[in-house]
């Protein structure tokens, strides 16, 4: 099924699952840093390949991004994105120790902020497996720090040909009063749209 042409019921479906796989996933990341998680809710757009960068600060941006495969019975992308400066609070939060602009981090550093994006990916399709009935499971997480393009551009290259449309579900998240503040990324393969949407109830909306 082609992305474009989905249908506003079908939108506010994935809108939906998006939703509540968030939920999930910004509570776990409260119990984790005991502190309030504020999510907003998730946007969905249709976009080109390369217009992706504009919905955090451009390609240049200072990323630290967590990918994953979504598999099982639906295959996709997802992708926990943190601004820098953020990646750093939460790892200064998490670890009890300072850590500075320019720092480059441990592989202790670097383990702790990948299992968070594990965790957050985990409840996320744990949550929406349950609401569609489907086994969706994540692969082993990428770590990947560089500017937004360097990070996003090789891995969504591979789920769409360039001028491509995609699906692209979008929900951001911040922890309140700590400067943590984050994107969640979920991009269906385009065969496995109809897929989510015949378990959603909607395909023949």
């Amino acid at each position: 099924m082609e992305p474009c042409l989905l249908n506003e019921l079908q939108l506010d479906a994935i809108r939906e699952i998006c939703n509540i796989g968030m939920g999930h996933a910004t509570t776990a990341l409260s119990h984790l840093l005991n502190t309030r998680i504020e999510a907003g809710m998730p946007s969905v757009h249709l976009l080109a390949l390369g217009q992706v960068h504009e919905f955090i600060g451009g390609a240049e941006q200072p990323v630290v991004g967590i990918m994953f495969r979504m598999t099982g019975d639906a295959d996709g992308l997802l992708a926990l994105i943190f601004p820098h400066d953020c990646a750093l609070r939460l790892i200064s939060h998490l670890t009890s120790s300072t850590v500075t602009a320019g720092h480059a981090l441990s592989e202790f550093e670097a383990s702790a902020i990948t299992e968070i994006g594990n965790i957050l990916v985990s409840a996320h399709l744990n949550a929406i497996s349950k609401l569609l009935n489907l086994t969706l499971l994540p692969s082993i997480p990428s770590l990947l720090l560089d500017m937004a393009g360097a990070v996003l551009d090789p891995i969504l290259t591979r789920q769409c040909s360039d001028g491509d449309i995609s699906l692209f579900a979008q929900a951001e998240f911040n922890a309140v009063g700590s400067g943590i503040a984050g994107m969640f990324f979920m991009i269906p393969d385009p065969d496995s749209l109809q897929l989510i949407l015949q378990a959603s109830g909607t395909l023949d909306a």
